[in-house]
C-alpha cells in the first residue's frame, strides 16, 4: 500500500510537471472550498496529491516511505489505508479551521504528519527510539514557513492530532476480541471528520 501510494503520488507530480497549473489547480485544497457557493469537498483529500515542488514531493515521500512500510507492517494495509486517509482529511480541516480561507495548500504532508503522530503514539505505547521521527518533524515544520511550496503548518497540526489519535485507539483496542470495537472507534472518528468537513458550509 506504501509503495502504491507514493507511485500514485508521483504520477500526479508528473502531471503537474507537464500540464503545470491546470492540474494543481484542479486538485489543491482551500478553506473557501468547504463553503456554500464553492463546495467541492473532495479536495480535502486531493490535495495530498499535488505538490509544489520537487524537493516537496520527494521529501513527503521518502519521510512516507520511511514510516509506512513500518506502519503497514505493523497495522495492515486496511487500517494503514484509514490511517492515511483520515490523517490527510484532518490535516485538511487544519486548514479549514486554522487557516485564511482563500490559502491554498498542496502536499501529503498533513497526512503523513498523521502518520508520525501515530508512529509516535504506538512508539511510546510500546516503547522505542523516535529520534528519527523527531528529526524528521523538525524539518517538514521548518518547510511549512516556506511560502513557494503552497503548504501550510495547520495541515501539520492537523493531520497530526488526527494520527495521533488514530493511533491510540490502535493501540488500546489492538486484542483480538476487541476488533468490532476498534473498528467501531475508527467509523465514529472518520464520521466526526466528515461532520467536521460541513461545518463552514452550514453557517456560510
Amino acid at each position: 500500500m506504501t509503495y502504491s501510494i507514493i507511485g500514485i503520488t508521483l504520477v500526479v507530480y508528473l502531471l503537474q510537471f507537464v500540464f503545470g497549473d491546470q492540474i494543481t489547480n484542479l486538485l489543491l485544497y482551500a478553506g473557501v472550498y468547504s463553503y456554500a457557493g464553492n463546495f467541492e469537498p473532495w479536495r480535502l483529500l486531493t490535495t495530498a496529491l499535488v505538490h509544489g515542488g520537487l524537493f516537496h514531493v520527494l521529501l513527503n515521500m521518502y519521510t512516507l516511505w520511511i514510516f509506512g512500510q513500518a506502519l503497514e507492517q505493523l497495522l495492515g494495509r486496511g487500517r494503514y489505508l484509514a490511517l492515511y486517509l483520515l490523517s490527510a482529511l484532518a490535516g485538511s480541516l487544519g486548514v479549514l479551521f486554522l487557516a485564511d480561507p482563500f490559502t491554498a495548500v498542496v502536499g501529503a504532508s498533513g497526512a503523513i504528519f498523521g502518520l508520525m503522530g501515530a508512529f509516535l503514539v504506538i512508539q511510546r505505547r510500546l516503547g522505542g527510539n523516535a529520534t528519527q521521527l523527531l528529526v524528521l518533524v523538525g524539518i517538514n515544520l521548518v518547510i511549512g514557513f516556506i511560502p513557494s511550496f503552497q503548504i501550510a503548518w495547520q495541515a501539520h497540526i492537523g493531520g497530526m492530532i488526527g494520527g495521533a489519535v488514530l493511533g491510540l485507539i490502535y493501540v488500546q483496542t489492538r486484542r483480538i476480541r476487541q476488533k468490532s470495537l476498534q473498528n467501531g472507534l475508527i467509523g465514529a472518528f472518520a464520521i466526526l471528520l466528515v461532520l467536521l468537513s460541513f461545518a463552514r458550509f452550514l453557517v456560510s
